[in-house]
């Protein structure tokens, strides 16, 4: 049996660990430049502020309501994410991690009772832990674990946890559930299926295999079997190496000088070699590209990129002179820039690489061994503690973040304080 556990509100639920009386308030979190709704608590969901709104339509409503405004910290919700995630990794022997705030768990055969029961012990240990209130569904398969999750935390009186797997039970709730919420089917394929008469998971799962096969591929076939209970998608409990990294920001204002653009994009090439060395890659291409604000048609546009080879490195220092060579050949005086970004690709494993002749073998590249010392300490006290210089000291292309709250698993300097007033147990936090 497969249970797929997903954390409730995740940002919203990060930011009140660290907050409690953000407990019963309504609660959103910004997009990068502070621009967008991307999570919002029960009670912000309740006032009708949608998913992906821009936060200036919704000003007064925040302000008349009281909302509590974040900007996104990754830091400490990548850090929160780590620790669901150990706590889930005890239970289980196979774990694959969907995204920063599901996974799903490998839990073995057992009663439904049995299996209730480990779904509230696992429930109960990650918000005792974490803080971090999840819902978990459990089922025969990924993509009824999922419906499952989805009745676990629509319903209060399943307590967080639901376990499906009675035959008749099913059936009875893919009658109901509509096809186009079902995990996998997208936006085309759901026009597909409503343009087919198709409105219910059972109505998908009543259509002969010949049609289904003709109609919709393997993929549907493969929907199919799993809203049975039969499970055909793997799981993948280690994570697939990614054949492209990508860093891009907006900038938290327009940048016109090219010192700053060029502290940004070394800034971004030196994220993205971190996140190769992570998967222990080599990249062999690099794309860099600007753009001026398209919204601001009054101001002079421009967009460019261009696309670089060079020998496989996974070296940082080799990296940012790349970047900043590329970006020399596209910038152009005059404009204001809104956005860069930098792409790594052509990754090579270090088995499949050829070297080259003339060139240092990359194994033994004395960059490397000061690259993966500089890693260490940003590892231990936080990203960019030591940094290239071509990254500049200050960031002053940071995206904007009015809001954000501190880092406080992460950052020595971001720690909550809490002082002793007197000799009684009563304390005194300061933030």
């Amino acid at each position: 049996m497969i249970a797929l556990v997903d954390c409730n509100n995740f940002y919203a639920s990060c930011e009140r660990v660290f907050d409690p009386s953000l407990n019963g308030k309504p609660v959103v979190v910004l997009s990068n430049n502070d621009g967008c709704v991307i999570a919002r608590s029960n009670e912000a969901k309740a006032l009708g502020i949608p998913m992906g709104a821009p936060v200036f339509q919704y000003r007064r409503l925040i302000e008349a309501e009281k909302v509590q405004v974040f900007s996104t910290n990754f830091t400490l919700y990548g850090d929160m994410s780590r620790r669901v995630m150990s706590i889930l990794s005890e239970y289980a022997k196979d774990i694959e991690i969907y995204s920063i705030d599901e996974a799903f768990v490998e839990l073995g055969q057992g009663t439904d009772k049995m299996l209730g029961s480990l779904a509230k012990e696992i429930r109960r240990q990650v918000e005792k832990q974490t803080g971090i209130p999840v819902s978990i569904g459990v089922a025969p398969s990924k993509t009824l674990a999922k419906i499952a999750t989805h009745i676990a935390k629509k319903y209060p009186g399943c307590k967080g946890t639901y376990v499906l797997s009675d035959p008749s039970m099913r059936d009875g709730i893919l009658k109901k559930y509509p096809l186009r919420e079902v995990w996998g089917i997208g936006r085309r394929l759901s026009e597909k299926l409503k343009t087919m008469g198709l409105c219910t998971a059972m109505d998908l799962v009543g259509l002969p295999d010949p049609l289904i096969l003709r109609e919709l591929t393997v993929v549907g076939l493969r929907l199919k079997k799993e809203l049975l209970g039969i499970s055909v998608l793997p799981f993948e409990s280690a994570a697939k190496p990614k054949k492209a990294i990508c860093t891009a920001r907006s900038f938290g204002v327009m940048i016109g000088e090219y010192e700053l653009l060029e502290q940004a994009v070394a800034n971004h090439a030196v994220t993205c070699a971190v996140k190769l060395r992570k998967q222990n890659s080599f990249a062999g291409a690099m794309m860099v590209f600007v753009h001026t604000n398209y919204f601001r048609q009054d101001l002079a546009q421009y967009k460019k990129n261009i696309v670089v080879s060079f020998p496989p490195t996974q070296d940082s220092l080799e990296l940012v002179r790349i970047a900043k060579e590329a970006l020399f050949k596209i910038y152009r005086s005059g404009y204001e820039y809104k956005k860069a970004g930098v792409i790594l690709m052509h990754f090579e494993s270090r088995a499949s690489m050829q070297e080259d002749l003339f060139r240092e073998s990359t194994g033994s590249n004395g960059n490397l061994r000061l690259i993966h010392a500089i890693d260490i300490l940003n590892e231990k006290y936080g990203k960019n503690t030591v940094r290239i210089a071509d990254q500049g000291l200050l960031d002053k292309h940071a995206m904007r973040q009015t809001h954000r709250s501190q880092s406080y698993t992460t950052k020595w300097d971001e720690l909550i304080e809490i002082k002793i007033k007197d000799k009684s147990t009563k304390i005194k936090v300061q933030r």
